[in-house]
């Protein structure tokens, strides 16, 4: 923002006034994501279930609002998009778990033939021998991948058995997992007089200004939200097409992981290429799989730049990449894989919070060192 921009105050409100109410806004967004993760730490089985249906009224908030402008009822909207939804999951889910089955039963191969045959090949281009730890270490992981696979099944009864050994537990979690969708149901129907109740508590000479910083966590939350998101799964389509066509072994699991940790800048493409390359190797049939990895991926990154991000999704979160490594893994080390989860999200409203704080800064004499600066 320009200096002359910084200079004009708030429209009806003085800048002495707009300032008191930017900071008491910025106050009460910090306290709300300390009790978002409060609430989590302590009532787990409550907030979760609440928070993933507020999260599925958001995303789908928008198509709704567009039926609606469009003349139909919004109780009628918001059935027409859940039913809608539903039944892409369900087909997604029907499709996708035998897929991921016949995926998975490869790994112990995969693994397996990776330690056998993987690390002669790379010692073979080094032209050394590999440490004896690392020809180690991938023999072994070849051999849990196995027993990972093998012990699933059972695994997966013992941990049922003992939800179900914990009746009030097991109960719990299947109240939880059942009242998502009906709590997200009535959020979206509602989620305009949620919203309309929320401002009418406001004080009426702050309405427009924090109507306006809402506006823009909303900005930069849908950006992460349905942006990122979209990204990743027209990338995951992107990388496991074309990895599939290069007879590339695991090619919807590398896929799915390169897209989806897209969302992490760098670690998708980083990661998807280290394991194609594994799978190159494992399942060698000329130079003319080489080229398609290349091209998978070059092609998958310069369409996410040029068309999925500016097109389809407009701008990004807005964040910084080493911004968002350094959420995830501070997030990660103090709330877990849930702060993992909320860590992007978390970081982009402390970074509208924290642009509002400095831009008020910025209108002080302290900074401006004009003594008829309010």
């Amino acid at each position: 923002m320009a200096a002359t921009d910084r200079q004009v105050p708030e429209v009806g409100l003085s800048e002495e006034a707009a300032r008191r109410i930017d900071l008491w806004w910025a106050t009460v967004m910090v306290g709300a994501l300390g009790l978002v993760f409060a609430l989590l730490a302590v009532f787990g089985g409550v907030a979760v279930p609440v928070l993933l249906a507020l999260a599925g009224a958001y995303i789908f908030n928008p198509m709704v609002t567009a039926l609606e402008k469009r003349g139909m009822d919004r109780t009628w909207g918001t059935t027409l998009v859940f039913t809608g939804g539903t039944l892409l999951l369900v087909g997604a889910v029907l499709y996708l778990v035998p897929v991921f089955r016949d995926e998975a039963l490869k790994l112990p191969d995969f693994f397996r033939r990776a330690s056998t045959q993987v690390v002669p090949k790379v010692e073979a281009l080094l032209g050394t021998s590999l440490p004896e730890l690392v020809r180690q270490r991938t023999t072994e992981l070849g051999e849990q991948a196995t027993q990972l696979v093998q012990s699933a099944g059972p695994a997966a009864a013992r941990i049922l058995a003992s939800f179900a050994g914990n009746t009030a537990r097991f109960v719990a979690t299947l109240l939880g997992l059942a009242v998502v969708p009906v709590l997200a149901f009535f959020f979206l129907q509602d989620y305009p007089l949620l919203l309309g109740k929320m401002k009418d508590l406001l004080p009426r000479r702050s309405v427009a200004l924090v109507g306006k910083r809402f506006a823009e966590v909303d900005e930069v939350l849908s950006a992460f939200v349905r942006g990122q998101l979209t990204v990743g799964a027209v990338l995951s389509v992107i990388y496991a097409i074309g990895l599939s066509v290069g007879r590339i072994d695991m090619a919807i699991v590398i896929g799915v992981i390169a897209g989806f940790g897209n969302m992490v800048p760098y670690l998708g493409t980083g990661v998807g290429i280290l394991l194609s390359l594994v799978g190159l190797m494992l399942s060698w049939q000329g130079p003319w799989q080489l080229g398609v990895v290349a091209g998978t991926f070059i092609v998958g990154q310069m369409l996410e730049g040029f068309v999925i991000t500016p097109r389809i999704v407009g701008e990004k979160v807005g964040l910084a990449p080493m911004a968002v490594i350094i959420a995830i893994l501070a997030f990660g080390e103090l709330f877990g894989f849930v702060g993992i989860l909320l860590a992007v999200p978390v970081a982009a409203i402390l970074k509208v919070v924290l642009r509002v704080v400095i831009q008020r800064y910025q209108r002080t004499n302290l900074y401006t060192g004009d003594a008829r600066a309010p």
